[in-house]
């Protein structure tokens, strides 16, 4: 089937759908519609959306390198280059294909943040909201690693603590070893103290638990990280690149502590500035009156028609 698929028409093809498309443009210009606008509006920021994806990672250069690709063929198209053209098309037959193998790690990531994306503020798509017990126990646990992180940085101690969240980390934890322990100042430092078998991994904490520690992170596929960021801070921002988790890095080195999160690292806090940010990002606000009403509303629409449906 890949055999008998052949480019050769693609000029004309592609001439005749500009002009159609040059066509479709200047009518929208000539006579635009609020749905026109819409549609603009919509593909400009998915184009936007898909530019800051590759950014700054590997897939900016293979993008690079079929842009060229493509320029060539085109090129060859143009000046009748036989050679040139029919192993092109070739290469572009399973373009695919390769496409999906090599960008595998890009499009699981967007996938995962499409998933986490808060569609529209509703309630049902929102992480559920901790109880009053449960926010205690994350506050306080908020306040041990900020207490462990204070005394490491003192100590030059390395450490690299891994919050979860809505994404799963149950991969991660079994590359490691599985504790599910209380989190007190004293087992995190006895965890990163060097020289103990856990030290070089990570710490994922599960509802404010350790729940394992010498795990393996992915690292960041950034090429932008200052060079004086070591391992750790790459765990972290890979961590956080391919996740909605939140870590907490303490340099060996420096005792500099750092916070990374969506693919951002936060770099130079002390206690307060670390307590508050993983308090914004693990004690979300519960939702308000009016939000409760409009989400009670949402779930009785769909009692009613599953009734509707039943009869």
């Amino acid at each position: 089937m890949l055999d008998s698929f052949n480019l050769s028409n693609i000029g004309s093809l592609l001439q005749s759908s500009l002009s159609t498309t040059l066509s479709g443009i200047i009518n929208i210009i000539s006579h635009p519609k609020l749905s026109d606008i819409v549609d603009i509006a919509i593909v400009a920021f998915l184009i936007y959306e898909l530019i800051t994806l590759v950014r700054q990672t590997r897939a900016a250069q293979l993008m690079k390198g079929i842009l060229v690709l493509f320029i060539a063929w085109f090129v060859s198209s143009i000046f009748d280059l036989r050679t040139m053209k029919w192993l092109l098309n070739n290469i572009l037959q399973f373009g695919m294909l390769a496409l999906v193998v090599i960008f595998q790690p890009e499009l699981r990531r967007a996938l995962e943040q499409v998933g986490r994306t808060n569609v529209l503020a509703l309630s049902l798509f929102r992480p559920k909201t901790l109880d009053e017990q449960s926010r205690e126990r994350m506050q306080n646990a908020i306040a041990t690693v900020c207490d462990a992180a204070e005394q490491m940085s003192d100590s030059r101690t390395g450490a690299l603590i891994v919050f979860e969240r809505r994404s799963n980390l149950g991969e991660i934890i079994k590359t490691g070893t599985q504790l599910n322990s209380d989190i007190n100042v004293e087992a995190l430092g006895t965890i990163f103290y060097e020289g103990t078998p856990l030290h070089d991994g990570a710490v994922v904490v599960r509802d404010a638990r350790i729940k394992a520690a010498g795990c393996v992170l992915p690292l960041s596929a950034n090429l932008e990280i200052s060079k004086d960021m070591g391992t750790r801070h790459r765990a972290a921002l890979g961590m956080s690149e391919n996740s909605d988790a939140v870590c907490v890095v303490v340099s060996e080195e420096t005792g500099i502590v750092s916070l990374a999160k969506n693919g951002v690292l936060i770099r130079r806090l002390d206690r307060q500035n670390l307590f508050n940010l993983l308090k914004i990002e693990l004690l979300p606000e519960p939702p308000s009156e009016e939000e409760k009403r409009f989400g009670l509303k949402l779930r009785r629409k769909g009692e009613k028609k599953d009734e509707e449906k039943t009869v």
